[in-house]
């Protein structure tokens, strides 16, 4: 989950689809993503009750960008992506939204005075794990990121509350990785991995999108993995 700290560092403006990133990198994970749906969704997919006025409107927000971007094509059965996978507009729309983009998609919705994460297709996980989190609010999910206390998760909260349609937010941070797998869930009860001196640098570009409708949030997360090359 997102490492905050007393400030909420890093956070910045973002262009109305600017949470949407296509990249090189395109092809080889989409092809993951669609394997890990397909072959363990119950490691990837996780709903608790998310409401499907929030579920239809991640779709439609989603197909609104990707229907204006290079290489997408509608055709009868479905959208077309650059990689010519055709994703039919069946089903699980929040699936169906994950299938046409690199990021997660984690929908948190208020319940009560709490954002509570109520679904997500999370196939790239930055060690945590997907059914440990699911239906939880925003102060109980970062209960073991180190300094998160009481301040942060009230300034974190009035964060979600103060986002503002079509005035999405990001910032990212930076982990370093003893190998560069994708897929990298980790238990609460598993000992973080000493990942420091590792030759893979992750970067997650958190993006916090407010639905319109709904006014549920989306945190769509766009990770890269790089080599790092040594310097002579």
């Amino acid at each position: 989950m997102p490492d905050w700290d007393a400030r909420l560092p890093g956070i910045a403006p973002l262009a109305r689809d600017g949470w949407i990133i296509q990249d090189e990198a395109f092809t080889a994970q989409m092809s993951l993503r669609d394997r890990l749906i397909k072959e363990c969704p119950e490691l990837v997919i996780a709903d608790a009750g998310a409401s499907d006025a929030a579920k239809n409107e991640v779709l439609e927000q989603t197909l609104k960008i990707v229907s204006e971007r290079d290489g997408y094509e509608v055709s009868a059965k479905g959208i077309i992506r650059p990689d010519g996978v055709c994703v039919p507009l069946s089903g699980n729309p929040l699936i169906t939204a994950a299938r046409l983009v690199q990021e997660d998609l984690c929908l948190h919705e208020k319940r009560g005075d709490q954002h509570v994460l109520t679904a997500a297709v999370l196939c790239f996980p930055a060690s945590w794990t997907l059914s440990e989190k699911i239906g939880r609010p925003l102060i109980t999910i970062h209960d073991t990121v180190p300094d998160f206390d009481d301040l942060i998760a009230r300034r974190v909260q009035r964060l979600f509350d103060g986002i503002q349609t079509d005035r999405p937010l990001w910032r990212h941070n930076v982990m370093r990785y003893l190998n560069p797998d994708l897929f990298h869930p980790r238990s609460v009860d598993v000992p973080r991995e000493q990942n420091e001196g590792g030759d893979y640098v992750r970067s997650e570009h958190q993006s916090l999108v407010r639905m319109p409708k709904s006014r549920a949030v989306l945190f769509a997360i766009h990770t890269f993995v790089v080599r790092e090359t040594l310097k002579d």
